[in-house]
C-alpha cells in the first residue's frame, strides 16, 4: 500500500504488512491475480480500509495497553462495540490522515469465561507485571513493529490450546498467534468497475480459488445497507507447541469492504467521492461474523 507521507506510523505499518503477507499466502495470491486481471497496475493501487488486532482482556494488556501505540501517533478512539456471545469488546480508531487505515482492536473479556479457561489464560499472562507498552519507544518504528511479533508469554501447550479452543476460538487464536496482524482489508469501492461491488469482487476471488467466509452469508450487510463486508477463510499455519506437538491451526486472513456514500453525498460523481463522504465506522453484526474467519467451522468447509 502506498502512503502519501513517510512517518513513524507508516513505517510501522509497512513492517507489519511485510510479516503479515509472508504468513498469509492469500495476500500475494489476490494481489498477483488483481495485477494479471488488470484491476490494479501495482500493489500501491490497493487502498487499505482497516487493519485489525486481537487482545486478551487481562491486567496490563488488552485494549487499554494496545491502543497507546496508535493514540500516540494521532489516531482517535471512536465507537465501542460489544459481542455478547463471543465475550468480546472492541473499539475502532480514526487515523490522523486519510491515507492511513482505520484500526479495529478487540479484546476478550477473560473474566467472563469458565474458571478453567481463566486459569489457563492467566497461567500464561501472570508473568506480565506491568504494561509492556509503557517501556516501548513508540517513536522507533523497528522496535514497535518488533513488539507485534514478540511473545509476551510462553508458548502454550497443545492441551491448553485445545481446552481454550473448545470454549473460545478467539482465546485459542490469541494464546498462540498473540499480536500478529489479524487481517487487512481491501477497499473494494475504490477499485474500478465492476470490481467496486462485492458481488463482482467475490466472484473474482472464488474464480482464483480464495475460500470465503460463509457465516452470515458471503456478504455481511449493515442495518443501514451502507457497509458491506466479506472475508477470506484464514490461511492455516502449522503450529509447534511447548510439548513439541504440532497442529494445523488458523492464522490470519484478508477482508474486503464496500462503503457506500452517505445519503447527503449520493449526488457526487464517483471521481469526487472521498473517504469523508462514505459510511464510516463498523457494524457489530457484520464484525461478529467476520470474527469467524478463523473459526474451525469455516476452516473445515
Amino acid at each position: 500500500m502506498k502512503f502519501k507521507s513517510n512517518t513513524t506510523m507508516t513505517q510501522i505499518l509497512d513492517k507489519l504488512f511485510k510479516v503479515y503477507a509472508e504468513r498469509v499466502p492469500d495476500v500475494k495470491k489476490i494481489t498477483n491475480a488483481m495485477l494479471t486481471e488488470g484491476i490494479i497496475s501495482s500493489q500501491n493501487d490497493i487502498i487499505n480500509d482497516h487493519i485489525a488486532f486481537r487482545t486478551m482482556g487481562v491486567r496490563y494488556l488488552g485494549i487499554t495497553s494496545f491502543e497507546k501505540i496508535f493514540l500516540s501517533h494521532g489516531y482517535v478512539r471512536r465507537d465501542f462495540y460489544h459481542f455478547e456471545e463471543k465475550k468480546l469488546d472492541a473499539f475502532w480508531y480514526q487515523p490522523p490522515t486519510p491515507d492511513l487505515p482505520r484500526i479495529f482492536i478487540s479484546e476478550l473479556k477473560v473474566d467472563t469465561l469458565s474458571k478453567e479457561c481463566q486459569r489457563v489464560i492467566k497461567s500464561y499472562t501472570k508473568s506480565i507485571t506491568s504494561d509492556p507498552v509503557d517501556v516501548l519507544d513508540l517513536n522507533d518504528p523497528k522496535k514497535v513493529a518488533n513488539y507485534f511479533q514478540t511473545p509476551l508469554w510462553k508458548l502454550p501447550s497443545l492441551k491448553d490450546y485445545e481446552l481454550l479452543l473448545a470454549e473460545s476460538e478467539y482465546a485459542a487464536w490469541v494464546i498462540y498467534n498473540r499480536y500478529y496482524l489479524n487481517h487487512y482489508t481491501i477497499s473494494v469501492h475504490d477499485l474500478p468497475q465492476p470490481y467496486n461491488k462485492l458481488e463482482s469482487f467475490n466472484l473474482f476471488l472464488e474464480k482464483i480459488g480464495i475460500k470465503l467466509n460463509t457465516s452470515g452469508g458471503l456478504i455481511k450487510t449493515s442495518y443501514d445497507k451502507l457497509l458491506r463486508q466479506s472475508s477470506s477463510v484464514a490461511n492455516t499455519i502449522t503450529a509447534s507447541f511447548s510439548n513439541k506437538e504440532r497442529k494445523i491451526i488458523a492464522g490470519s486472513y484478508v477482508e474486503f469492504a464496500e462503503r457506500s456514500p452517505l445519503p447527503e453525498f449520493i449526488h457526487l460523481s464517483p471521481l469526487k467521492l472521498k473517504r469523508k463522504h462514505r459510511r464510516e465506522g463498523f457494524e457489530t453484526a457484520n464484525a461478529d461474523r467476520i470474527f469467524e474467519s478463523t473459526f474451525t467451522s469455516q476452516l473445515k468447509k
